[in-house]
């Protein structure tokens, strides 16, 4: 009787262990299928212009997606990147998956440079665009809004000279940078950031860095507007005092922007804080739950730069 008992129970240990790994393994397979996925679609500008660890839209962007990947505290969301160089295909099959796209390019404003999404001014009346590109941008918007995408402008590819490229971006972003106007002086920096309660800013402390910023933008009086950092230049050799150099959007059509002047020297990415509160502000863009105390990711190596042009 005692040998059957045991064997009763090691029969009856066995069928718990396997029951147990079994919902373990249930638990494990259902918390990897309900994770959301995300495609952060970063759109580069060739490199066409300045020195070596500047404007290296390409590199910078590749390592912000490099960072999203390595990300130590996202959880329940998969997040999937791809980096695009030039501009973005006419049929837009890349944009229509993607929760955000995020642009770091030049302007509009030369013939011999390229912003991913615009043609160069100069190939236009100024005022719009050839009914081809018109159909195309068009197309954009559309998609843009029915889909909720997310819109990330970074540095100098805030600068649009055609007046549809300035609707648009008015539309998506809320604001933007103008000639004349707009400033963008290189100085040292003392980034303060305001409006602490919004999620971007979660985990972000002030800081002081040396970069080009982008600022004294247009922006209208709109209650879907949040501002984020408020920037003072220390020689503010052009006398423009604080200015807003940040902030995030939200649309009528559920989609989000965020808006940043900076974003000009390589180095600065290493800066874990500051590096933050981009991967924050593109993460709240495309409806990524920040944690508490901002997105971690490791500090990645920013030695590698452009060659010198000849």
């Amino acid at each position: 009787m005692s040998k059957l008992s045991n064997r009763v129970r090691r029969c009856a240990y066995r069928v718990l262990e396997v029951l147990v790994l079994s919902l373990a393994f249930a638990g494990a397979h259902a918390e990897q299928s309900a994770s959301e996925v995300k495609k952060i679609l970063f759109l580069a500008g060739p490199r066409d212009h300045g020195f070596p660890g500047r404007h290296e839209y390409e590199r910078d962007l590749r390592t912000l997606a490099a960072s999203f990947e390595n990300a130590t505290n996202l959880k329940g969301v998969e997040i999937k990147t791809q980096v695009i160089v030039g501009r973005i295909a006419r049929d837009l099959s890349e944009v229509e998956d993607a929760s955000v796209i995020v642009i770091n390019s030049s302007s509009d404003r030369a013939g011999n440079e390229t912003h991913p999404l615009f043609p160069p001014d100069p190939s236009t009346d100024h005022h719009g665009y050839d009914p081809e590109t018109s159909a195309y941008l068009h197309a954009l918007n559309e998609l843009i809004a029915r889909k909720k995408i997310g819109v990330v402008v970074l540095h100098y590819a805030l600068w649009a000279e055609n007046w549809r490229a300035r609707e648009l971006y008015l539309n998506w972003l809320g604001g933007l940078w103008v000639q004349i106007g707009s400033k963008n002086p290189v100085d040292e920096w003392a980034m303060a950031p305001v409006n602490a309660e919004h999620p971007i800013l979660r985990g972000v402390k002030p800081w002081t860095y040396r970069d080009e910023i982008f600022c004294r933008f247009l922006l209208p009086n709109d209650p879907r507007r949040t501002d984020l950092i408020l920037a003072t230049p220390q020689r503010d050799m052009q006398r423009i005092g604080p200015q807003i150099v940040s902030w995030a959007y939200q649309r009528d059509d559920g989609g989000r922007a965020f808006v940043f002047g900076g974003q000009d020297f390589r180095d600065n990415l290493a800066l874990d804080n500051y590096r933050r509160f981009l991967m924050n502000g593109i993460a709240w863009a495309a409806h990524i739950d920040i944690p508490n105390e901002g997105i971690h990711s490791p500090t990645p190596d920013v030695s590698d730069v452009s060659p010198r042009s000849p």
